[in-house]
């Protein structure tokens, strides 16, 4: 059985700067380090962060006094970051530079007058921390129908920022919709949009048309691992979202002659590896790795670690 790898696929920078900014804090400062929510959605780097001496935490109130504290990925609202000066945490902040760049947007649109828009999925942390960042209302929209149901004027000045795991493809027809909505409109340019989310799309889009099966690595709660398996599902192919190799089933695999995986951008190589294990105890398989666009992205630690 022939098995392609999509490339890119797995960690992106800004997963890579949050892992490394609590594993270099653990040996700056010593265990326990504590880290409000997940530091990236993947229960596999969670735990192995908890074995190091990370503590996971959903609110500050469960940080003790004085204890080092690290902001997740996603980023966090304002009232977040007041309570943790409030009670003296020394804090690191891991929050991706790209969601802190939507946040800077979202800021520099409203302190301009422009009512701002937010496409992205209720609930999820990256928007819950985005629409705290931006003093005053934003408006949620998470697709064409809830631009309809707007009930701005439509002569209203308004702005749209989007969340970072939506690629173009996916923010596309929303953004259409609000162009056609609003005649005083204003937002980023789509080189803005995140390189990684956007990059790990379109390798799947290669993949698709090359293999019977997808596979895509990644947790259930993951806004681009799910993504991806939506994208696979939407083009025709038959593609299933999995944490590791013991979720794989071998019925998904009868008839196949080739079987694509791919990786969510807060999934290790190393779950990936534990796939490839998986369906070698299937079936004997020859694998190889597609072309696709290289990332040679870094971003910098937070500035108390670079010593580190």
């Amino acid at each position: 059985m022939e098995v392609l790898l999509a490339q890119p696929r797995g960690f992106c920078a800004g997963v890579v700067r949050a892992i490394e900014t609590v594993e270099r804090a653990l040996e700056k400062y010593g265990p326990p380090v504590y880290v409000r929510h997940e530091i990236v959605h993947n229960k596999y780097v969670v735990e192995s962060l908890k074995n190091k001496g990370a503590i996971f935490v959903e609110d500050l109130s469960e940080v003790p006094p004085k204890a080092v504290t690290v902001f997740s990925a996603h980023g966090v609202a304002r009232s977040v970051e007041e309570a943790a000066a409030a009670r003296g945490l020394p804090v690191l902040n891991a929050t991706c530079p790209l969601v802190t760049k939507v946040h800077n947007q979202g800021k520099r649109y409203t302190s301009k007058g422009r009512t701002l828009i937010l496409i992205g999925h209720a609930g999820h942390p990256e928007v819950e921390g985005t629409m705290g960042q931006v003093p005053g209302p934003v408006l949620l929209v998470q697709n064409v129908d809830d631009v309809a149901a707007l009930t701005l004027p439509s002569d209203t000045p308004v702005a749209y920022i989007t969340q970072t795991t939506l690629s173009v493809d996916d923010t596309k027809d929303i953004i259409l919709a609000l162009q056609q909505r609003f005649t005083d409109i204003q937002g980023p340019d789509t080189r803005d949009i995140c390189y990684a989310t956007q990059n790990r799309q379109s390798a799947v889009r290669d993949l698709s048309k090359l293999v019977d099966v997808i596979l895509v690595v990644g947790a259930a709660n993951s806004s681009n691992s799910n993504r991806l398996r939506e994208i696979g599902t939407e083009v025709g192919v038959a593609s299933y979202l999995i944490a590791d190799g013991s979720e794989l089933n071998a019925e998904w695999l009868e008839g196949a002659k080739a079987v694509g995986v791919t990786a969510g951008a807060s999934a290790p190589e190393v779950l990936v590896d534990d796939v490839i294990e998986a369906l070698k105890r299937i079936r004997p398989v020859a694998v190889s790795v597609l072309p696709g666009r290289e990332e040679n992205i870094e971003f910098r630690l937070p500035s108390e670690l670079t010593s580190a």
